[in-house]
Parts: structure tokens; sequence; C-alpha cells
């Protein structure tokens, strides 16, 4: 039986809804195949969870009371699980892991630059500008390129942390300076009128499995964190969407994690203005909580989260032998 260390925290906002998708992957992990054991990493340190007992991890090889890992579920949600440092620790170790690769990581975590590089394979994306901390911000002409309303948020964040809706000049510089509370980086993106879209995607032995696409709308001024989390938005999926944008949507997002290589279980979201869909960005560690969205769409597809993680699992296993 393969020890799974399933790998909680993080060092950022998104730590509590980290802890939440992890014992979703705990509870739902084949016990017959797997012994998962719970690995917390942040500002405290990194610990197993043998038991009632916390015990700290041996970073040298990723081990404790001479337990060896043979793969890792990694659900951190952002650093260092979704910007590819732990992916590239683990390269290092020799350790197998759930998601994409380090490089994939490292540049889908930088939301701006991810979405350049994807434009110029004909991915459709938001017009947006990036300012980093301590350079000098000209609302103006941020104004004048994007115009209002516009979206300002952490360029290397989530789960909603740090967006703001931006409805006049005199609002965008208070918006940078706490989007740059949440991130070294804030974009701000022009305002894409239409529905919002997401869809799910995972890799296996045969290749990329897209997942039903589930349409958001929420009363609030976009899908933000209460929207997200704690119940402030319905979620349709399958969303009411034409056969036609169904498979425009699932090849774009096929198209996008076949560019990056991406393995593992990733999300794209849409916003789909007149007949073509705009990419927001693609999340390579998307929640797996009870209220997150890879869940929803993998029951509607009658896909039980045990086929999805044993999938997943044995594709990463395999692929590093």
């Amino acid at each position: 039986m393969k020890n799974v260390a399933i790998i909680e925290g993080g060092y950022s906002h998104e730590k509590i809804i980290s802890l939440q998708s992890a014992e979703t992957v705990f509870q739902h992990i084949d016990k017959e195949k797997y012994n998962p054991i719970k690995v917390r990493i942040d500002e405290e340190g990194w610990y197993a969870f043998d038991g009632k007992e916390k015990v700290e991890i041996n970073r040298t090889n990723f081990s404790f009371n001479s337990i060896l890992f043979d793969i890792a579920f990694i659900v951190i949600h952002g650093t260092p699980g979704e910007d590819g440092k732990l992916q590239a620790y683990f390269d290092m170790l020799n350790i197998p892991y759930s998601t994409c690769s380090h490089l994939a990581a490292t540049l889908t975590f930088d939301k701006f630059v991810c979405n350049q590089y994807l434009k110029t394979f004909g991915i459709k994306v938001a017009e947006a500008v990036l300012v980093r901390k301590n350079e000098k911000v000209v609302t103006a002409a941020i104004i004048k390129q994007l115009g209002l309303p516009c979206f300002v948020k952490p360029n290397d964040g989530g789960s909603s942390f740090g967006v703001t809706k931006v409805k006049s000049e005199a609002a965008l510089k208070k918006a940078i300076e706490l989007a740059l509370s949440h991130g070294t980086q804030a974009i701000i993106e022009s305002f894409l009128v239409g529905r919002e879209v997401t869809n799910g995607i995972y890799r296996n032995e045969d290749g990329f499995v897209p997942l039903p696409i589930t349409e958001i709308i929420t009363t609030n001024d976009f899908f933000d964190f209460e929207a997200k989390y704690k119940g402030e938005s319905t979620e349709i999926t399958p969303a009411d969407i034409s056969i036609e944008m169904e498979t425009k949507v699932k090849a774009i997002t096929t198209k996008i994690v076949e560019l990056l290589d991406m393995n593992g279980i990733a999300r794209a979201d849409y916003i789909i203005q007149g007949n073509e869909p705009y990419l927001i960005e693609i999340n390579t560690v998307p929640g797996l909580s009870k209220e997150s969205l890879i869940p929803q769409m993998a029951a509607c597809e009658g896909i039980p989260l045990k086929q999805l993680f044993n999938e997943v699992l044995e594709k990463a296993y395999k692929e590093s032998s």
C-alpha cells in the first residue's frame, strides 16, 4: 500500500480553503490502495499528522518516524503548492505528485504572464495592466487604457482575496493597494460583460478529460469569496448553454492544458462575451472542498471522487516510474 501525503496549509490567506480541500481528499481517497497521511506546511513548520500525534517532517527526504512517502497529493492553494516551489522540491527528491510540473505551476501562478503567453496561441483574454510593489501608479493612464469599470486583483493570489471591482478612478489606487497586500503584484483587467462559466479538466492515463461546465450567477458585484464559499451565488451544472458553446469552451480548456502540458486536476474560468469565451485564469490546484466546483462537476458527470483521485494518482505515479 502506497503512502500518500495529502499536503495542506500554505502561507497565504487561502489556507482555510486548503484545509477543507485536504479533508475532502482524505475522506474520499481509496484506502484499499493508499495510506493517506495529512501533512501541513505553514508558518509553524512542516508536520505530519500520525493519528493524534503531530510529527515534524524531515525535509531532507520528506519523511517522518522513518516513514517515506510514495506520492504527494498537493492541495495547497497559493504558495508554496500552486506556484511551483513544492513541485521543484519533489522533483529533486524524485517523489511523484498530483499536480502539473514546476514549470507549468510557476507560469500559471503569474496570471498576467500566463494569459499573455496563452494569448499568443489565440486564447482570448481581457486587456490587462501589471503593477508591481513600489511602482508609481498613474491611474488616469490605466483608466484610459482599460476603461471603467475594471477589476483589480493580486497577480499571484486566489480564492478572490484582495479582488475589487473598481467603478471610479478615485477607487483605483486603494484597490491596487489592497491587491498588493495579498501578493507581490497587482493586475488590472478590463471589464468583460457576459456570462461567467468555469470548466474543470483532469488528466488520466488516456489523456485529458473535460468535466461539465458550470455557470456562476451571483447578485454580488462578482464571484467573490462570499459568493464562492458562503453560498452567495447560484452554480448551475451543467451550464445552460448551447451545444456549440459547450464544445467551444471544452476545446479551449483542452488546448490550454495541452499547451501547458499539465497534469492533475485544473479549472479554467471564463466570461462568455458575445459568442466568444474569454479566459479569466487557469487554476492548477482548484478547490476540492464540498462547496467547490470540481466535486460538483465530477458528480454531474457521474464520476465518484474516489475514482477521480485514483486516476490522478495512478497517472502521476506511473509517469514517474
